[in-house]
């Protein structure tokens, strides 16, 4: 929690900042999102939505879609998941700071990497993640956007 007096961001403010700065990467046009994962107020992997290295990206060639959805990317929350796994980087305990409420295929993934807290600011329609965080004890929390100038930076769907 930030003190009154202190000029700083808050952690939660900083992190999901980053997060919003890990979406300008994104290479798909229907949606940026950004991930950070955290461990003890420090970045231990990022993620953004785009496709697998050495593919084209939506950008280049246009989204691949099926049923509604672009399936041409890896999603932001697995990107940083997949860091972590490439680089030997443990992941119980850690916190993640998305853009996004993560759809019920990353909140899967997340559940199962041991990731203990979700912090996100943007809504996303996905009971099935409501109800899988809640089953399993992963706390969940929606963060206002720290600066309402900055929401400009992501495209809205």
């Amino acid at each position: 929690m930030k003190e009154p007096t202190d000029p700083r961001s808050s952690w939660s403010e900083y992190f999901i900042l980053m997060s919003q700065l890990a979406a300008s990467r994104s290479t798909c046009p229907r949606r940026s999102v950004g991930a950070v994962l955290v461990r003890e107020h420090r970045v231990i992997a990022t993620g953004y939505n785009g496709a697998p290295a050495g593919q084209p990206h939506c950008t280049e060639v246009g989204c691949l879609m099926e049923n509604g959805h672009c399936v041409r990317t890896i999603h932001a929350e697995l990107n940083a998941l997949l860091q972590c796994a490439r680089y030997g980087i443990q992941t119980a305990g850690v916190d993640l700071y998305c853009t996004d409420l993560p759809c019920r295929h990353c909140a899967r993934n997340l559940v199962q990497a041991g990731v203990r807290t979700i912090y996100y600011l943007r809504p996303y329609e996905s009971p099935e993640t409501l109800s899988l965080v809640e089953a399993t004890g992963v706390e969940l929390i929606h963060l206002p956007w720290p600066n309402p100038d900055l929401e400009t930076l992501i495209r809205h769907p």
